[in-house]
Protein backbone atom coordinates (compact mmCIF):
# COMPACT_ATOMS: atom_id res chain seq x y z
CA UNK A 1 0.00 0.00 0.00
CA UNK A 2 0.98 3.53 -1.04
CA UNK A 3 0.22 6.90 -0.62
CA UNK A 4 -2.96 8.43 1.31
CA UNK A 5 -5.25 9.92 -1.18
CA UNK A 6 -8.46 10.48 -0.69
CA UNK A 7 -9.49 7.11 -2.91
CA UNK A 8 -8.17 3.32 -1.87
CA UNK A 9 -7.06 2.23 -5.95
CA UNK A 10 -6.35 -1.23 -6.10
CA UNK A 11 -4.34 -2.23 -9.19
CA UNK A 12 -5.23 -5.55 -10.38
CA UNK A 13 -3.05 -6.80 -13.34
CA UNK A 14 -2.91 -10.69 -15.17
CA UNK A 15 0.53 -10.93 -13.58
CA UNK A 16 2.61 -9.40 -11.37
CA UNK A 17 5.58 -9.42 -8.59
CA UNK A 18 5.45 -6.90 -6.12
CA UNK A 19 9.01 -6.93 -5.63
CA UNK A 20 10.05 -6.83 -9.12
CA UNK A 21 6.77 -3.74 -10.44
CA UNK A 22 9.75 -1.48 -8.70
CA UNK A 23 12.66 -2.34 -10.39
CA UNK A 24 12.03 -0.54 -13.75
CA UNK A 25 11.77 2.92 -13.76
CA UNK A 26 8.42 2.83 -15.92
CA UNK A 27 6.10 0.95 -13.52
CA UNK A 28 7.77 2.62 -10.62
CA UNK A 29 7.08 5.73 -11.81
CA UNK A 30 3.61 4.68 -13.11
CA UNK A 31 2.62 3.34 -9.54
CA UNK A 32 4.31 6.66 -7.81
CA UNK A 33 2.09 9.20 -10.05
CA UNK A 34 -1.07 6.56 -8.80
CA UNK A 35 -0.18 7.24 -5.35
CA UNK A 36 -0.08 10.82 -5.49
CA UNK A 37 -3.94 11.03 -5.62
CA UNK A 38 -4.71 7.78 -4.40
CA UNK A 39 -4.27 5.06 -1.22
CA UNK A 40 -2.74 2.73 -3.88
CA UNK A 41 -2.85 -1.14 -3.24
CA UNK A 42 -0.88 -3.50 -4.80
CA UNK A 43 -1.27 -7.44 -4.35
CA UNK A 44 -0.44 -10.75 -6.00
CA UNK A 45 -3.53 -12.59 -6.45
CA UNK A 46 -2.74 -16.53 -5.11
CA UNK A 47 -0.39 -18.65 -7.76
CA UNK A 48 1.42 -15.41 -8.70
CA UNK A 49 4.75 -13.38 -7.77
CA UNK A 50 5.17 -13.48 -4.55
CA UNK A 51 2.24 -15.29 -3.31
CA UNK A 52 1.49 -18.89 -2.39
CA UNK A 53 1.69 -21.45 -5.11
CA UNK A 54 -1.77 -24.01 -4.01
CA UNK A 55 -2.54 -26.87 -5.78
CA UNK A 56 -6.32 -25.55 -6.79
CA UNK A 57 -5.80 -21.83 -8.21
CA UNK A 58 -9.95 -21.69 -8.26
CA UNK A 59 -12.08 -19.72 -10.11
CA UNK A 60 -12.97 -16.11 -10.56
CA UNK A 61 -14.82 -16.14 -7.19
CA UNK A 62 -11.91 -17.06 -5.30
CA UNK A 63 -9.60 -14.48 -6.47
CA UNK A 64 -12.97 -12.00 -5.32
CA UNK A 65 -12.27 -13.36 -2.32
CA UNK A 66 -8.35 -12.62 -2.06
CA UNK A 67 -9.42 -8.90 -3.62
CA UNK A 68 -11.68 -8.75 -0.33
CA UNK A 69 -9.24 -10.47 2.17
CA UNK A 70 -6.81 -7.38 0.83
CA UNK A 71 -9.36 -4.70 1.27
CA UNK A 72 -10.13 -6.01 4.81
CA UNK A 73 -6.42 -6.31 5.96
CA UNK A 74 -5.97 -2.61 4.66
CA UNK A 75 -8.73 -1.58 6.36
CA UNK A 76 -10.99 -0.60 2.97
CA UNK A 77 -14.59 -0.14 3.20
CA UNK A 78 -15.25 0.46 -0.26
CA UNK A 79 -12.28 1.09 -3.47
CA UNK A 80 -12.26 2.10 -6.81
CA UNK A 81 -10.87 -1.32 -8.81
CA UNK A 82 -8.57 -1.24 -11.37
CA UNK A 83 -8.61 -4.13 -13.84
CA UNK A 84 -6.26 -4.68 -16.80
CA UNK A 85 -7.05 -7.09 -19.78
CA UNK A 86 -8.82 -10.10 -18.41
CA UNK A 87 -8.96 -9.00 -14.77
CA UNK A 88 -11.12 -6.41 -15.99
CA UNK A 89 -13.58 -9.23 -16.06
CA UNK A 90 -13.05 -10.36 -12.35
CA UNK A 91 -13.25 -6.23 -11.33
CA UNK A 92 -16.62 -6.38 -13.02
CA UNK A 93 -18.06 -9.42 -11.33
CA UNK A 94 -16.53 -8.01 -8.32
CA UNK A 95 -18.51 -4.71 -8.90
CA UNK A 96 -21.94 -6.62 -9.52
CA UNK A 97 -21.49 -9.50 -6.40
CA UNK A 98 -20.17 -6.30 -3.87
CA UNK A 99 -21.24 -3.25 -4.82
CA UNK A 100 -21.13 -1.98 -1.15
CA UNK A 101 -17.40 -2.53 -1.27
CA UNK A 102 -16.56 -1.30 -4.62
CA UNK A 103 -17.12 2.93 -5.32
CA UNK A 104 -16.03 2.67 -9.20
CA UNK A 105 -14.47 0.92 -11.86
CA UNK A 106 -11.73 1.16 -14.06
CA UNK A 107 -10.47 -1.19 -16.85
CA UNK A 108 -7.70 -1.56 -19.47
CA UNK A 109 -7.78 -3.31 -22.77
CA UNK A 110 -10.72 -5.41 -21.39
CA UNK A 111 -13.36 -7.69 -22.96
CA UNK A 112 -16.53 -9.07 -21.44
CA UNK A 113 -15.97 -12.47 -23.19
CA UNK A 114 -12.72 -13.87 -24.25
CA UNK A 115 -12.14 -13.36 -27.65
CA UNK A 116 -12.72 -16.30 -30.51
CA UNK A 117 -10.01 -18.56 -31.71
CA UNK A 118 -8.12 -21.92 -30.95
CA UNK A 119 -8.17 -21.08 -27.31
CA UNK A 120 -6.14 -24.73 -26.54
CA UNK A 121 -3.50 -23.71 -29.08
CA UNK A 122 -2.64 -20.77 -26.97
CA UNK A 123 -2.85 -22.47 -23.52
CA UNK A 124 -0.22 -24.80 -25.14
CA UNK A 125 1.97 -22.13 -26.25
CA UNK A 126 1.93 -20.39 -23.18
CA UNK A 127 2.19 -24.02 -21.12
CA UNK A 128 5.46 -24.84 -23.77
CA UNK A 129 7.31 -21.26 -23.80
CA UNK A 130 6.38 -19.18 -20.85
CA UNK A 131 9.08 -17.33 -19.66
CA UNK A 132 11.15 -17.52 -22.88
CA UNK A 133 12.46 -14.24 -24.84
CA UNK A 134 11.03 -14.01 -28.09
CA UNK A 135 7.73 -15.42 -26.70
CA UNK A 136 5.94 -12.09 -26.40
CA UNK A 137 2.13 -13.13 -25.69
CA UNK A 138 1.54 -10.07 -23.76
CA UNK A 139 2.76 -6.92 -23.17
CA UNK A 140 5.66 -6.08 -25.66
CA UNK A 141 5.11 -4.00 -28.68
CA UNK A 142 7.54 -3.40 -31.53
CA UNK A 143 10.10 -1.04 -31.26
CA UNK A 144 10.66 -1.48 -27.41
CA UNK A 145 13.79 -0.85 -26.07
CA UNK A 146 15.85 -4.12 -25.02
CA UNK A 147 16.48 -2.96 -21.51
CA UNK A 148 12.66 -2.93 -21.10
CA UNK A 149 11.95 -6.43 -22.93
CA UNK A 150 14.66 -8.05 -20.60
CA UNK A 151 12.69 -6.77 -17.73
CA UNK A 152 9.78 -7.68 -18.92
CA UNK A 153 10.45 -11.10 -19.31
CA UNK A 154 11.58 -11.14 -16.04
CA UNK A 155 8.57 -10.55 -14.49
CA UNK A 156 6.67 -13.02 -16.13
CA UNK A 157 9.16 -15.37 -15.21
CA UNK A 158 9.00 -14.32 -11.46
CA UNK A 159 4.79 -14.03 -11.46
CA UNK A 160 4.24 -17.31 -12.29
CA UNK A 161 5.26 -20.72 -13.01
CA UNK A 162 4.68 -22.20 -17.16
CA UNK A 163 1.95 -24.63 -15.29
CA UNK A 164 0.22 -21.19 -13.57
CA UNK A 165 0.29 -19.25 -16.68
CA UNK A 166 -1.44 -21.94 -18.60
CA UNK A 167 -4.35 -22.71 -15.72
CA UNK A 168 -4.31 -18.70 -15.73
CA UNK A 169 -5.10 -18.58 -19.60
CA UNK A 170 -7.03 -21.25 -19.79
CA UNK A 171 -9.12 -19.74 -17.25
CA UNK A 172 -9.74 -16.62 -18.50
CA UNK A 173 -10.34 -18.09 -22.15
CA UNK A 174 -13.57 -19.70 -20.54
CA UNK A 175 -15.11 -17.01 -18.60
CA UNK A 176 -17.43 -14.87 -20.02
CA UNK A 177 -19.18 -11.85 -17.87
CA UNK A 178 -21.42 -10.75 -20.72
CA UNK A 179 -24.79 -11.70 -18.95
CA UNK A 180 -23.70 -9.96 -16.00
CA UNK A 181 -22.30 -6.39 -17.02
CA UNK A 182 -25.92 -4.84 -16.91
CA UNK A 183 -25.49 -5.87 -12.75
CA UNK A 184 -22.78 -3.16 -12.74
CA UNK A 185 -23.70 0.24 -11.24
CA UNK A 186 -21.09 1.78 -10.08
CA UNK A 187 -19.45 4.42 -12.32
CA UNK A 188 -16.82 3.33 -14.88
CA UNK A 189 -13.58 4.25 -16.89
CA UNK A 190 -13.14 2.41 -19.75
CA UNK A 191 -9.58 2.57 -21.20
CA UNK A 192 -9.56 0.61 -24.65
CA UNK A 193 -7.49 0.78 -27.83
CA UNK A 194 -6.20 -1.10 -31.22
CA UNK A 195 -4.66 -4.78 -30.59
CA UNK A 196 -4.64 -5.13 -34.31
CA UNK A 197 -7.81 -7.58 -33.79
CA UNK A 198 -11.03 -5.97 -35.30
CA UNK A 199 -13.19 -8.25 -33.32
CA UNK A 200 -10.54 -7.15 -30.10
CA UNK A 201 -11.14 -3.67 -30.46
CA UNK A 202 -14.77 -3.98 -30.98
CA UNK A 203 -15.55 -5.55 -27.62
CA UNK A 204 -13.62 -3.20 -25.72
CA UNK A 205 -16.00 -0.63 -27.31
CA UNK A 206 -19.50 -2.53 -26.60
CA UNK A 207 -17.93 -3.19 -22.91
CA UNK A 208 -18.57 0.50 -22.19
CA UNK A 209 -21.63 0.93 -24.39
CA UNK A 210 -23.13 -2.05 -22.51
CA UNK A 211 -22.44 -0.50 -19.03
CA UNK A 212 -24.69 1.77 -17.22
CA UNK A 213 -22.51 4.62 -16.54
CA UNK A 214 -19.51 4.02 -18.11
CA UNK A 215 -16.65 6.73 -19.79
CA UNK A 216 -15.09 5.73 -22.76
CA UNK A 217 -11.25 6.55 -23.71
CA UNK A 218 -9.54 5.67 -26.63
CA UNK A 219 -5.79 5.50 -26.54
CA UNK A 220 -3.41 4.51 -28.86
CA UNK A 221 -0.74 1.96 -26.97
CA UNK A 222 -2.68 -1.36 -25.28
CA UNK A 223 0.93 -2.99 -24.50
CA UNK A 224 1.23 -1.52 -20.56
CA UNK A 225 -1.22 1.49 -18.94
CA UNK A 226 2.94 2.82 -17.96
CA UNK A 227 2.89 3.12 -21.84
CA UNK A 228 0.12 5.80 -22.46
CA UNK A 229 0.67 8.87 -21.56
CA UNK A 230 -3.29 10.10 -20.96
CA UNK A 231 -4.07 7.45 -18.73
CA UNK A 232 -2.84 9.01 -15.41
CA UNK A 233 -4.46 12.52 -16.37
CA UNK A 234 -7.36 10.47 -17.32
CA UNK A 235 -7.90 8.29 -14.18
CA UNK A 236 -6.76 11.14 -12.06
CA UNK A 237 -9.80 13.52 -13.56
CA UNK A 238 -12.28 10.69 -13.37
CA UNK A 239 -11.49 9.96 -9.51
CA UNK A 240 -11.72 13.52 -9.09
CA UNK A 241 -15.14 14.10 -10.94
CA UNK A 242 -17.12 11.14 -10.30
CA UNK A 243 -20.28 11.14 -7.70
CA UNK A 244 -19.71 8.45 -4.63
CA UNK A 245 -23.65 6.89 -5.13
CA UNK A 246 -25.51 4.71 -2.61
CA UNK A 247 -24.76 1.08 -2.74
CA UNK A 248 -27.22 -0.10 -5.31
CA UNK A 249 -30.09 -1.81 -3.96
CA UNK A 250 -29.65 -4.72 -5.87
CA UNK A 251 -26.60 -7.26 -5.98
CA UNK A 252 -25.37 -10.35 -8.77
CA UNK A 253 -26.05 -13.68 -6.40
CA UNK A 254 -26.40 -17.14 -7.45
CA UNK A 255 -29.23 -18.66 -6.29
CA UNK A 256 -29.55 -22.09 -5.52
CA UNK A 257 -33.24 -24.33 -5.89
CA UNK A 258 -33.57 -28.03 -4.81
CA UNK A 259 -36.44 -30.32 -4.67
CA UNK A 260 -37.20 -33.90 -3.06
CA UNK A 261 -38.43 -36.14 -6.39
CA UNK A 262 -41.60 -37.87 -5.82
CA UNK A 263 -41.89 -36.54 -2.16
CA UNK A 264 -45.72 -37.73 -1.48
CA UNK A 265 -45.00 -41.44 -3.13
CA UNK A 266 -42.15 -41.37 -0.12
CA UNK A 267 -44.83 -40.23 2.30
CA UNK A 268 -47.52 -43.17 1.46
CA UNK A 269 -44.78 -45.56 1.28
CA UNK A 270 -43.17 -45.01 4.58
CA UNK A 271 -45.74 -43.49 6.85
CA UNK A 272 -46.21 -39.60 7.77
CA UNK A 273 -43.98 -40.20 10.90
CA UNK A 274 -41.30 -42.04 9.08
CA UNK A 275 -41.90 -39.34 6.29
CA UNK A 276 -41.17 -36.28 9.38
CA UNK A 277 -37.95 -37.89 10.63
CA UNK A 278 -36.69 -38.61 7.03
CA UNK A 279 -37.32 -35.24 6.19
CA UNK A 280 -36.19 -33.31 9.18
CA UNK A 281 -32.45 -35.42 8.75
CA UNK A 282 -32.62 -34.25 5.35
CA UNK A 283 -33.23 -30.51 6.20
CA UNK A 284 -30.44 -30.27 9.04
CA UNK A 285 -27.96 -31.81 6.48
CA UNK A 286 -28.59 -29.28 3.96
CA UNK A 287 -28.65 -26.37 6.49
CA UNK A 288 -25.16 -27.34 7.33
CA UNK A 289 -23.82 -27.15 3.68
CA UNK A 290 -25.18 -24.18 2.78
CA UNK A 291 -23.44 -22.91 6.00
CA UNK A 292 -20.51 -24.57 5.08
CA UNK A 293 -20.21 -23.07 1.39
CA UNK A 294 -20.97 -19.58 2.49
CA UNK A 295 -24.72 -19.66 1.15
CA UNK A 296 -27.86 -18.11 3.19
CA UNK A 297 -30.87 -20.13 2.93
CA UNK A 298 -33.66 -17.63 2.09
CA UNK A 299 -36.84 -20.07 2.35
CA UNK A 300 -37.79 -23.51 2.20
CA UNK A 301 -40.86 -24.27 0.01
CA UNK A 302 -42.28 -27.61 1.11
CA UNK A 303 -39.51 -30.05 1.20
CA UNK A 304 -37.20 -27.29 -1.27
CA UNK A 305 -34.41 -25.04 -0.58
CA UNK A 306 -34.17 -22.01 -1.70
CA UNK A 307 -30.63 -20.32 -0.72
CA UNK A 308 -28.32 -17.94 -2.55
CA UNK A 309 -24.52 -17.45 -2.39
CA UNK A 310 -21.78 -15.40 -3.72
CA UNK A 311 -20.33 -17.68 -5.93
CA UNK A 312 -21.40 -19.99 -8.64
CA UNK A 313 -19.06 -22.57 -7.67
CA UNK A 314 -20.28 -22.26 -4.43
CA UNK A 315 -23.54 -23.01 -5.02
CA UNK A 316 -22.90 -25.90 -7.27
CA UNK A 317 -20.69 -27.37 -4.66
CA UNK A 318 -23.49 -26.96 -1.65
CA UNK A 319 -25.77 -28.53 -4.26
CA UNK A 320 -23.45 -31.55 -5.07
CA UNK A 321 -23.37 -32.31 -1.06
CA UNK A 322 -26.77 -32.21 -0.55
CA UNK A 323 -27.95 -34.30 -3.53
CA UNK A 324 -24.88 -37.01 -2.35
CA UNK A 325 -25.84 -36.66 1.13
CA UNK A 326 -29.85 -37.49 0.52
CA UNK A 327 -29.08 -40.14 -1.76
CA UNK A 328 -27.36 -42.23 0.94
CA UNK A 329 -30.71 -41.88 2.87
CA UNK A 330 -32.46 -43.04 0.22
CA UNK A 331 -33.63 -39.58 -0.87
CA UNK A 332 -33.60 -38.35 -4.75
CA UNK A 333 -32.96 -34.54 -4.90
CA UNK A 334 -33.02 -32.19 -8.14
CA UNK A 335 -31.68 -29.03 -7.94
CA UNK A 336 -31.07 -25.76 -10.22
CA UNK A 337 -28.49 -23.39 -10.37
CA UNK A 338 -28.89 -19.56 -12.00
CA UNK A 339 -26.59 -16.37 -11.23
CA UNK A 340 -28.24 -13.20 -11.83
CA UNK A 341 -28.95 -9.69 -10.53
CA UNK A 342 -31.60 -9.50 -7.75
CA UNK A 343 -33.79 -6.50 -5.99
CA UNK A 344 -33.01 -6.78 -2.29
CA UNK A 345 -35.75 -6.69 0.13
CA UNK A 346 -35.05 -6.84 3.57
CA UNK A 347 -33.84 -10.16 3.89
CA UNK A 348 -34.93 -11.56 0.75
CA UNK A 349 -34.39 -11.43 -3.12
CA UNK A 350 -36.85 -10.86 -6.00
CA UNK A 351 -36.43 -10.41 -9.72
CA UNK A 352 -36.42 -12.23 -12.65
CA UNK A 353 -33.35 -14.16 -11.40
CA UNK A 354 -35.53 -15.95 -8.97
CA UNK A 355 -37.88 -17.04 -11.68
CA UNK A 356 -35.42 -18.36 -14.00
CA UNK A 357 -33.46 -20.06 -10.98
CA UNK A 358 -36.69 -21.96 -10.03
CA UNK A 359 -37.62 -22.82 -13.48
CA UNK A 360 -34.11 -24.08 -14.24
CA UNK A 361 -34.80 -26.34 -10.87
CA UNK A 362 -38.09 -27.64 -12.48
CA UNK A 363 -37.00 -29.02 -15.43
CA UNK A 364 -33.57 -31.60 -13.30
CA UNK A 365 -33.94 -35.27 -13.07
CA UNK A 366 -33.68 -36.97 -9.69
CA UNK A 367 -29.83 -36.95 -8.52
CA UNK A 368 -29.22 -33.98 -11.64
CA UNK A 369 -27.83 -30.36 -10.81
CA UNK A 370 -29.03 -28.09 -13.76
CA UNK A 371 -27.31 -24.76 -14.44
CA UNK A 372 -27.84 -21.54 -16.61
CA UNK A 373 -25.33 -20.65 -19.52
CA UNK A 374 -24.40 -17.94 -17.14
CA UNK A 375 -23.26 -20.11 -14.62
CA UNK A 376 -21.00 -22.63 -16.51
CA UNK A 377 -19.03 -19.59 -18.06
CA UNK A 378 -18.50 -18.45 -14.42
CA UNK A 379 -17.33 -20.96 -13.41
CA UNK A 380 -13.75 -21.83 -15.38
CA UNK A 381 -10.70 -22.90 -13.48
CA UNK A 382 -12.97 -24.81 -10.82
CA UNK A 383 -12.91 -27.92 -12.25
CA UNK A 384 -16.32 -28.56 -12.52
CA UNK A 385 -17.52 -30.32 -15.86
CA UNK A 386 -20.59 -29.83 -17.48
CA UNK A 387 -23.12 -32.10 -20.08
CA UNK A 388 -25.37 -29.85 -22.66
CA UNK A 389 -28.98 -30.67 -22.14
CA UNK A 390 -29.96 -28.92 -25.01
CA UNK A 391 -32.20 -25.44 -25.34
CA UNK A 392 -35.20 -26.00 -22.91
CA UNK A 393 -38.25 -24.15 -22.52
CA UNK A 394 -39.01 -22.13 -19.41
CA UNK A 395 -42.33 -21.31 -18.74
CA UNK A 396 -42.95 -17.47 -18.91
CA UNK A 397 -39.28 -16.80 -19.61
CA UNK A 398 -38.80 -18.76 -23.28
CA UNK A 399 -35.98 -20.75 -24.71
CA UNK A 400 -32.60 -21.01 -22.82
CA UNK A 401 -29.70 -23.02 -23.25
CA UNK A 402 -28.95 -25.70 -19.75
CA UNK A 403 -26.39 -27.39 -18.68
CA UNK A 404 -26.13 -30.51 -16.48
CA UNK A 405 -23.33 -30.75 -13.54
CA UNK A 406 -21.01 -33.65 -14.67
CA UNK A 407 -21.16 -36.69 -12.43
Amino acid sequence: MLGDGPVDLVFVPEFSNLIWFWQHPLSAGFFRELASFSRLVLLDKRGVGLSDRPRDLGPFETRMDDIRAVLDAVGSERAVLFGLQAMGRLCLLFAATYPERTEALVTFGTLARPPEGDRSALVREVRMRWGERDFHAFGIKEGMDREYVDWWVNLNRLAASPGAAAHYVRMVQETDVSDIVSAVHVPALVFHGSYGDPAWDLGQQELGQQLRNAQIVQVAEMASPWHVPDLIPELRRFLADHERGDVPDSVLTTLLFTDIVRSTERTVAVGDRAWRDLLAKHQQAARREIVRFRGRELDTAGDGFFASFDGPARAIKCAQKIVSVATETGLEIRAGVHTGECELLGDKVAGIAVSMGARIAAQANEGEILVSATVKDLVAGSGIEFESRGIRELKGLGEWPLYAVAL
